[in-house]
């Protein structure tokens, strides 16, 4: 199967399809699945907008919306993880993913589906060890400061992604690196395109500490990131033999290696040759047993360890699920807008309530799993009641990890290629 894999989108829609649609012309071959890894940017309209954490003066529509009003339509089926520069708005309402335009699906904050037999594992967002801890209180409209919590992991998502066997994932999806994991790959070479990484690698402080873990208890077959703004590849060697093979790219910019196509078979065939995506049912298992631990206040979240309780599925939960669903687990074709679009917004803006945030696709894996929309429950907290949260003195401003643009603000034009033995397709976009 031929995946391309694209690093950080920042709206550019076009010039991704338009570079696979080159790719396939000039290669003879067809691209079954585009997967990018953040800073996507879902803009409907000017208030997602004006929810996106990125300075105004970079603000622009770019080209979402056309795919999202049905004036384009995907010509690959695409599926994207949360970074750091999202248009929160939108991506709020799915929680548990979903369908943001025809044949483009968003993960949410954290996921597992599948596709073709390919189980891929879908992490949102970067970490920051202030909020990490805490529950997803965030809600439109957004304050200067929710505006960018809302897109850090919580450890919430991370207990959740524990209770997955090991050995099971073909594929993980990340915007931020697993932290240490230079140490699987050409520092040196990395050091050349990135010299003020060197105190934070020397410090085993690039990266996340949360990704590290999982990398470690899943032991992927891949895991494909981005953020960082440069090509870098490594192979980690697990105690088990298993190796995860990772690759980061680029931005989408001229000269930049910005997207792969992989040959990539799954670890366990499926005898259904479906070119569907499909839920699947160990995570939702996971979903149903972990919903009594949902946190949508801004405190502390207490997660149980393995000896309190153990949220992995069992065979009789996974049964069970298959009944309730007869085993019917296809992702539902059920994009619908919700929001007055760019080209519309001025003269329709009375036939779509804007203030609408409740996702029908949400709401429908929320009745048939019997779990909360965290959305939903903050939404309907008493109005006027107070919040408990969490006192900012005692925060660690000295953190490394406070910073969002981190190590990722210059991004220097480089030339080199990755290290991996796959077979693989290298591409830079050299127009404009």
């Amino acid at each position: 199967m031929k995946i391309a894999i694209e690093g950080c989108c920042h709206g550019e829609l076009d010039k991704i399809y338009d570079t696979i649609k080159e790719i396939e012309e000039k290669q003879s071959i067809h691209i079954d699945l585009l997967l990018i890894c953040g800073d996507f940017q879902a803009v409907r309209n000017t208030q997602d907008l004006q929810s996106m954490a990125v300075p105004p003066k970079y603000r622009s529509m770019q080209d979402f919306w056309r795919y999202y009003n049905g004036e384009k339509k995907a010509p690959v089926l695409t599926i994207f993880i949360g970074g750091n520069h999202e248009s929160s708005n939108f991506l709020v309402e799915l929680p548990y993913g979903g369908w943001v335009a025809e044949n483009i699906y968003y993960m949410g904050y954290s996921n597992v589906i599948n596709y073709n037999g390919l189980r891929l594992c879908g992490i949102s967002g970067i970490y920051k060890s202030n909020d990490y801890n805490i529950g997803r209180y965030e809600t439109p409209p957004f304050t200067d400061r929710t505006v960018r919590s809302i897109y850090h992991v919580r450890s919430f998502d991370i207990y959740r992604l524990k209770q997955l066997k090991e050995n099971t994932i073909d594929i993980v999806i990340s915007h931020d690196w697993p932290r240490g994991i230079t140490s699987y790959g050409n520092t040196t070479k990395l050091l050349q395109y990135k010299k003020h990484f060197y105190n934070d690698i020397k410090n085993n402080q690039l990266g996340s500490p949360p990704l590290e873990e999982i990398l470690l208890d899943l032991k992927p077959n891949y895991w494909f990131a981005a953020h960082l703004h440069v090509k870098f590849s490594a192979l980690v060697e697990h105690n088990n033999g298993n190796v995860t093979r990772f690759l980061s790219l680029d931005k989408c910019l001229p000269g930049r290696e910005f997207l792969q196509v992989l040959d990539i078979e799954p670890i366990n065939p499926t005898k259904i040759n479906s070119n569907r995506l499909t839920l699947d049912p160990e995570w939702l298992c996971i979903l149903k047993k972990t919903d009594n631990l949902l946190n949508v206040h801004r405190t502390h979240t207490y997660l149980p360890n393995k000896s309190q309780q153990s949220s992995m599925p069992t065979e009789e939960d996974i049964k069970s699920l298959h009944e309730d669903f007869g085993d019917q687990f296809e992702v539902p074709d059920m994009f619908q807008i919700t929001a007055p679009t760019y080209t519309s917004e001025k003269s329709s803006s009375t036939s779509i309530n804007q203030q609408q945030k409740i996702n029908p696709q949400t709401e429908l894996l929320c009745q048939m799993l019997g779990i909360r929309d965290p959305l939903n429950v903050v939404l309907n907290r008493t109005v006027g009641a107070s919040m408990p949260s969490i006192d900012d003195s005692n925060l660690n401003t000295n953190d490394p990890n406070q910073d969002d643009d981190k190590c990722s603000i210059s991004s220097e034009e480089h030339d080199h290629h990755d290290d991996l033995n796959m077979e693989s397709t290298n591409i830079h976009l050299t127009t404009s």
